[in-house]
């Protein structure tokens, strides 16, 4: 039996003895914004081979992008940081956001190709690859340009399909709680693994970080999370088996939802948010990782990225997910 990862670690706004600036809204993004071209596929080609799959979807996509709408859908308000190209795809994508409510004012226009991720969907699961195009010019001037939107937000939350000097950036202009998704998966500065309040990798990319193999159990996982983040907290997403919250002080096992699984490509990233939603709540770790676990699981059962992503009156309560 673990001991209860919440006691005496509580995730305080001024843990790291940062001035506290105004905090004007609840969520602000750091991250990619790409245009998705969804096909399904009944199984993935062997090289060298052509299969056929469903016609092509056209969506709004991108881990930063996929968390600031859902984030907005469960009624924050939200600021996104990021870039797209001046092209149609770019412009559509920018109106997309602003009509889902996020404020797009730092959202800025480049000189390069708006960011794509072709998403191979077979089984429910999804194979990305991804061309960033815009998502790479989130350096470390354009997060400064956002300053007050960073600073005066409750929660920031980073991905790491933007390059490592804007996440750096953003923590350090962060004065409230930074949440960081190490997705896709690669090594990060040690600073800042030390800033983040709350890590959430699945277990893969928590291998990555502890530069060894997918740790085979729980026992493993929280020796993994403690050996990258001795004195830090850690939720570790576990998909169907649902996730780890790790505290310096103990660790506990949060059971996933039960879902008809269509397409789990944005279900990483409607647990962050539902997570920095549930934290915003006043929720404890684990309660909060339980709400992140419902909205995840109606994620998983709608197909697409951002279109999939359930707004707080779509998903059900604990009860009617019982009965």
């Amino acid at each position: 039996m673990s001991t209860d990862p919440t006691a005496g670690s509580a995730l305080a706004v001024d843990s790291h003895g940062r001035p506290q600036a105004e905090k004007t809204h609840d969520v602000t993004v750091v991250g990619s914004v790409n245009a998705d071209l969804a096909i399904r596929l009944d199984e993935l080609p062997p090289a060298g081979q052509t299969v056929r799959g469903s016609d092509a979807e056209r969506g709004l996509g991108g881990k930063g992008a996929n968390q600031a709408v859902a984030a907005a859908r469960l009624g924050r308000s939200v600021t996104m940081v990021g870039a797209v190209g001046d092209d149609d795809e770019g412009r559509g994508l920018r109106s997309r956001l602003a009509g889902e409510g996020v404020d797009v004012e730092h959202v800025a226009t480049v000189g390069a190709p708006t960011g794509v991720a072709v998403v191979l969907v077979h089984g429910g699961e999804s194979t990305i690859v991804i061309s960033p195009g815009a998502n790479d010019h989130v350096d470390d001037a354009r997060v400064r340009e956002a300053t007050a939107a960073v600073s005066s937000a409750r929660v920031v939350l980073l991905q790491c399909e933007v390059p490592d000097e804007a996440l750096v950036a953003a923590a350090r202009l962060c004065t409230g709680l930074l949440v960081l998704n190490p997705a896709p998966a690669r090594p990060l500065p040690p600073e800042l693994l030390r800033r983040a309040d709350l890590l959430v990798p699945n277990a893969g990319e928590l291998a990555v970080l502890a530069g060894q193999d997918v740790a085979p159990d729980v026992d493993g996982l929280v020796a993994q999370a403690r050996a990258v983040r001795p004195d830090g907290t850690t939720i570790v997403t576990r998909g169907e088996r649902g996730s780890l919250v790790v505290t310096p002080g103990g660790h506990a096992e949060v059971a996933a939802v039960a879902a008809d699984l269509v397409d789990a490509t944005a279900a990483g990233d409607s647990f962050v948010a539902a997570l920095a939603d549930g934290l915003l709540d006043g929720l404890g770790l684990v309660e909060a990782a339980r709400w992140a676990a419902r909205v995840a699981a109606v994620t998983v059962s709608r197909p697409g990225a951002s279109q999939s992503l359930p707004r707080k009156a779509e998903v059900p309560s604990e009860e009617e997910e019982s009965s």
